[in-house]
């Protein structure tokens, strides 16, 4: 069963007042700010050049340690300078437009974020997935997206912008609100977290769009995420996730340094054109030899491959010996996904037999092809069935999901 966002608990309601103090406004962010440029906005703000590095680790440790969202709450702080920091900057959270909670625990947000400059608020999805022992947090890079995945619902909507690295970790700092992951929050009622430990363990930026079409924003995002003196997420536990990108791919490993994850999906450069249109400008040959110079490669460090099981398109056992002839050679997991359907989809999941065959073969050649279970297909938060709800789905779209579900298309 499907819940949707109560709002009338007293945090939500909370939640929601903040979020309203500080939407539509002209101030700019500190979150998603260098410590570099924290300090010169504080320099603008007053505060006296021998106080500029202790001022900025305060409120570095204020936003990311301790997840506040109101300057009134960083007590260390003096009245007087917290005042002069709300009139100049903002801190507030998006917008949580609405909450769905799938009946297997996974969640989705909608957020709304303000306009930036002449444009208009917009809205993106951010999906968390409980499991035992970690919480993974599915994060979003663009509103919408330029590459028309033939398989993907998000590709069916068209790029509106990138997302600026504020708007990227604030897309974390909602979810570890949420669910009580910040020192000194209750976790929700209700909420399905790992039993001990952090309940985002985890960051895969596989939401909404393609994060190496938009790499300082996400770059200067995952550096703050990863900081030990704040979020302090572990880089091998950051997978950034890209169709293909090529120029930008040794990027990735030199200067953010995370776990390099590829959206494959086909063997053949006919087949993968059609499925993952990126492909005609940056061919398998030149995907693949940037795969085996990504800087970092080991055996500890492998590149992950998600392959989408496509039934009668790329399910075959000469598929799967292509995909094992391709990837030799490159220390590698295989992610073989069941298609998730969405309404308008021209394809269906391969049948379930046809996945463990593949699966099967491509284990005995050495290489671990975990079979992704389907999470949150219910309230359309599984992979490639995110698009924000300002193309909302109209009910009769729903209801075809729904018949999708019943009739087992899709299921694996």
């Amino acid at each position: 069963m499907t819940a949707i966002l109560d709002l009338s608990d007293t945090a939500a309601r909370d939640a929601i007042a903040a979020q309203a103090r500080a939407r539509f406004t002209d101030k700019p962010s500190l979150v998603g700010m260098s410590r570099a440029e924290l300090s010169e906005a504080l320099a603008g703000a007053g505060v006296p050049d021998r106080q500029l590095r202790m001022r900025a680790s305060q409120l570095w440790h204020w936003l990311y340690v301790r997840g506040v969202s109101d300057f009134d709450e960083m007590f260390n702080i003096s009245k007087e300078l917290r005042g002069r920091l709300a009139e100049r900057f903002a801190i507030a959270r998006p917008e949580i437009v609405e909450e769905q909670i799938s009946g297997d625990g996974t969640r989705k947000w909608l957020l709304r974020f303000p306009p930036r400059g002449a444009g208009r608020p917009v809205e993106i999805e951010t999906v968390y997935i409980p499991e035992e022992g970690r919480g993974t947090l599915c994060i979003s890079s663009q509103v919408g997206c330029t590459l028309t995945c033939s398989f993907c619902h998000t590709g069916t909507q068209k790029l509106v912008r990138n997302l600026t690295a504020e708007e990227i970790l604030a897309q974390l700092m909602v979810a570890r609100d949420r669910l009580g992951d910040f020192p000194d929050r209750d976790t929700p009622d209700g909420a399905i977290v790992p039993a001990e430990g952090r309940k985002v363990s985890n960051v895969v930026m596989m939401g909404m769009g393609e994060p190496l079409y938009n790499f300082e924003n996400v770059k200067k995002a995952l550096l703050i995420a990863s900081d030990g003196d704040g979020l302090s997420l572990s880089k091998r536990r950051i997978t950034l996730s890209t169709s293909g990108v090529v120029p930008e791919i040794a990027r990735t490993g030199e200067e953010i340094g995370v776990m390099l994850a590829i959206s494959l999906h086909a063997v053949r450069d006919d087949l993968r054109d059609m499925l993952v249109p990126i492909n005609r400008k940056y061919p398998l040959k030149d995907l693949l030899d940037a795969c085996r110079a990504y800087p970092g490669l080991s055996n500890a460090r492998r590149i992950t491959f998600e392959y989408v099981m496509l039934k009668d398109v790329n399910d075959s056992l000469s598929d799967a010996k292509e995909l094992v002839r391709l990837l030799k050679g490159i220390p590698a997991k295989i992610n073989l996904i069941p298609f998730n359907p969405w309404p308008g989809s021209n394809y269906q999941c391969s049948d379930w037999e046809t996945i463990e065959r593949f699966a099967d073969y491509v284990n005995a050649a050495g290489y671990a092809s975990p079979i992704r279970t389907p999470r949150g297909r219910d309230i359309l938060a599984a992979c490639g069935q995110l698009k924000s709800e300002s193309e909302r789905l109209r009910k009769s779209e729903r209801l075809a999901l729904e018949a999708m579900m019943i009739a087992g298309h899709g299921e694996a």
